[in-house]
């Protein structure tokens, strides 16, 4: 396990038109493209602005549309988790 990843801690999110971006307290800034989470792709900007950022920076959460996403799996390159969940439920 890469140390860079388990202790990136988010300073700052914020969104442009396609983007989520993250100012890491390490000072690195990350953009992931928002269609990686639909919930946040079909938010609107109010709901993507109402988030919390949990553990200490490790984490985001959006109470409204039940979103949580790991800065971890962000660095990843992880997306929606629940997509491939579902996905594999349906081909059982």
């Amino acid at each position: 396990m890469n140390s860079l990843e388990v202790e990136a801690r988010t300073r700052k999110v914020w969104f442009d038109e396609e983007n989520l971006w993250l100012l890491l307290y390490d000072g690195r800034q990350l953009s992931v493209p928002l269609s990686f989470f639909p919930r946040l792709l079909h938010a609107t900007a109010e709901q993507r602005a109402n988030l919390t950022i949990s553990g200490g920076g490790t984490g985001l959460h959006w109470d409204e549309i039940d979103e949580d996403i790991s800065v971890r799996g962000l660095l990843l390159g992880y997306g929606d988790q629940t997509v491939d969940r579902k996905n594999q439920a349906a081909t059982g």
